[in-house]
């Protein structure tokens, strides 16, 4: 029997699931089983899991359907658990080194007590001092184990699940679990105070909570706040059934009823059943106030008295007057509808066309990746919507014969984004965009992301310096209803990277669509067009950016690699489209690709890719192609850039470091050997998961048709697709 059973529930959060899993397994003190509990084998957090329960025996996990909540998800942990004590995490959790010795040390003190409460830390998700909550509620104690009656303040009612250990013999001999519904730490901590007999105190940070972007579920708006009142209720009926000393029962009351006033004075939380919530608290107040009880001094008091009387307009006009100071605020014009043009304000008066979809693809440069082949796909689908798209006015020439286009910064620009219903960007719209009750905005990413993203960018200073302020980063997403990702990995890595409430959509990259849909014929015809002579193999050399270089550099010599290469080998050169404005570097044995508008056209071209850390590789993948990385400068990147995975352990092909390398994998044949075929295999099962072909046609039903989720076309097992003919094979 292990000491501990730690118990996690992700209960659709994954993307931080790692870091609490990680804080577990790293403590110095072992003895103890890890039970993650997943809403069900086929989700993002199972994923995560199953690699973990695979390198570690401790790891058991188990599955909690979505509908059973937190609470189903914790009750399944504790059937599981076996150890002597139990813990939680939630995913936002991690345990501070030296938890688990520090817990074990202080058990070994107390005694077997039943609850050992500990402290915690809420950690600002962005910026800010951390607090201990649990250090203002945790009242004097004694030095040992005590009884509750010796401390009456100690509720339970007011501290989080995870800020306590509990004997796991003495719950299951309580028939104690966790209530139904929302607010299940208040119903839990309190029933657990209420029936322990031994106790004990560590006065030591155990855990460190993240406070999230969002903030806490329970405090968004809507009815669920009512189950505040059952949970309060449970609580209380039990304080009488076991008819508590007026000692005992009076602060817990108050504790409880804190909480219930606080909830009743919020002017958003409740929206329209502010005063149904009110009325059933004040029957609640007068059924459990206990004999003799005296209000608290103050304006607390007088909340009190207004709630026992049940006298709703009295208690409003009181909160309205606290408020006034704060609505005031409220009311101020907001500083982007002064920034964005009198026009487009006025517009944004008007009705939204529901009829209408604006687009745009990496800032404005033009028709390209997910936004094309989205579009592309609703021309088919859904031919009764309009659609434009957004580019600049350098890129105007680019645009195709019967592309609907608006010029960034123009009167139609700014009257299409005041009136579309649908927004669709592989980026983000301008901070001056306001998003509109209706409107709905889709991003579509532009690739699975190896190097740091979003918010995770922000301990990285030379990538933090060119991104500029986070804060509008964030006011960015938070306009998203849904975000695209093509597998796993991006799920998890966007939801830290961007945290706020969209939708993710695991759907696949429409742009990807045509590494499954694409002809032999296609093929060749791209070649040709590329000025690919014949016989020739095809490598496709595209480097990524670098936030600590000013300009393009390739860092190899191309002509030289293509000597000692074989004399079959061109190269087509793309640069990274932060550098397409330049003029064409083909010269000999490279043909420069970079200014031409497709990069699946050029993928679809090239027997083979040569990258460094480039998101190109996982598209590149779909085609189950030969990938090399060559990684001069992995060590300098990886400290100035920050990345999500180490490269050089999981590659999708050969690694190579030098120049002399590099031309050797490819004169040797090993470029395209067994294990290059084995490392790409692996790669593909990781990162090729949801583009399939039929990404563009799931997106266009979901959020352009409102199809329900259940009538989307599912993603076809990797296994069972084929990607498009290998140039060999097509100049055979």
């Amino acid at each position: 029997m292990p000491r501990f059973s730690i118990i996690v529930p992700s209960h659709g959060v994954a993307g931080r699931l790692s870091q609490a899993l990680d804080s577990v397994l790293a403590q110095s003190f072992g003895d103890f089983e890890l039970i993650p509990v997943c809403d069900g084998p086929e989700t993002p957090a199972a994923d995560v899991v199953d690699g973990y329960a695979e390198r570690d025996s401790r790891v058991t996990p188990v599955h909690s359907p979505p509908t059973a909540g937190l609470s189903g998800a914790r009750n399944t942990g504790m059937r599981a658990a076996t150890g002597t004590y139990l813990l939680f995490l939630d995913c936002d959790d991690t345990f501070v080194p030296g938890a688990l010795a520090a817990l074990d040390a202080r058990l070994a003190e107390t005694g077997d007590v039943d609850v050992l409460y500990i402290e915690h830390e809420r950690v600002p998700w962005w910026e800010g001092e951390p607090t201990n909550p649990a250090a203002l509620l945790l009242p004097r104690t004694p030095a040992g184990a005590f009884s509750p009656e010796q401390v009456p303040q100690l509720t339970g009612v007011q501290l989080p699940a995870w800020s306590a250990a509990y004997r796991r013999a003495f719950l299951v001999e309580q028939h104690i679990g966790f209530p139904e519904g929302h607010f299940t730490d208040v119903g839990f901590g309190g029933l657990v105070t209420l029936a322990a007999e031994k106790a004990a105190v560590l006065r030591q940070v155990v855990v460190r909570h993240l406070v999230r972007r969002q903030g806490s579920r329970l405090a968004l708006p809507g009815e669920h706040h009512l189950e505040l009142l059952a949970q309060t209720d449970l609580v209380l009926t039990r304080a009488a059934e076991l008819d508590l000393p007026c000692d005992r029962s009076g602060p817990l009351f108050e504790q409880l009823f804190a909480a219930v006033l606080k909830t009743a004075a919020h002017p958003r939380r409740l929206s329209g059943r502010r005063r149904a919530f009110f009325r059933l608290a004040s029957r609640l107040y007068r059924r459990h106030r206990p004999v003799g009880h005296r209000t608290p001094p103050g304006s607390l008091g007088l909340q009190h008295r207004l709630l026992a009387a049940g006298a709703y307009t009295a208690f409003r006009a009181l909160r309205e007057a606290n408020q006034a100071a704060a609505k005031a605020a409220e009311r101020l014009p907001r500083p982007h509808m002064v920034r964005t043009r009198l026009r487009y304000a006025r517009n944004l008066r008007r009705p939204l066309d529901p009829n209408l979809v604006v687009y745009c693809a990496y800032w404005g440069r033009g028709y390209a990746c997910n936004p094309a082949a989205i579009h592309a796909k609703a021309r088919e689908l859904a031919p009764h919507l309009r659609s434009v798209f957004l580019v600049e006015p350098d890129q105007e020439h680019t645009m195709p014969d019967g592309i609907e286009y608006a010029v960034i910064g123009s009167t139609k620009y700014w009257d299409v984004l005041a009136a579309a219903k649908y927004l669709v960007n592989n980026a983000n719209f301008a901070d001056a965009v306001v998003k509109r009750r209706g409107s709905v905005h889709l991003s579509t990413q532009h690739g699975t992301p190896l190097k740091k993203m979003g918010v995770d960018q922000s301990t990285y200073p030379v990538v933090a310096s060119a991104t500029g302020s986070f804060a509008k980063l964030l006011a960015r997403i938070d306009r998203w209803d849904y975000n695209l990702t093509s597998n796993r990995h991006s799920t998890e890595m966007w939801e830290r990277a961007y945290p706020a409430a969209h939708e993710t959509l695991e759907y696949g990259y429409p742009r990807n669509d045509v590494y499954y849909t694409a002809t032999a014929d296609d093929v060749a015809r791209i070649r040709r067009e590329l000025g690919i002579p014949e016989g020739k193999t095809a490598v496709l050399y595209a480097p990524t950016h670098r936030d600590y270089h000013t300009g393009f550099e390739t860092g190899l010599d191309l002509e030289a690699f293509c000597e000692e290469a074989g004399e079959d080998v061109v190269v087509l050169l793309r640069a990274h489209y932060f550098y397409d404005q330049g003029g064409a570097r083909s010269t000999g044995r490279i043909i420069d690709v970079t200014a031409h508008r497709s990069s699946e056209d050029v993928c679809l071209a090239a027997d083979a890719l040569i990258t460094d850390y480039s998101s190109i590789m996982f598209d590149y993948a779909n085609l189950d192609r030969p990938v090399v990385v060559y990684a001069d400068d992995w060590d300098v990147y990886r400290e100035t850039r920050g990345v999500y995975f180490d490269l050089m352990e999981h590659p999708p092909g050969p690694v190579t470091r030098t120049p002399g390398e590099l031309a050797r994998v490819f004169r040797d044949g090993s470029w395209a050997g067994e294990e290059s075929t084995a490392a790409r295999a692996a790669f593909r099962e990781r990162f090729c998961q949801f583009d399939d072909g039929r990404a563009a046609e799931r997106v266009v039903r979901r959020v352009l048709l409102g199809e329900p989720p259940e009538s989307i076309p599912p993603v076809i097992p990797l296994a069972e697709r084929t990607p498009a003919p290998v140039p060999a094979l097509v100049r055979n």
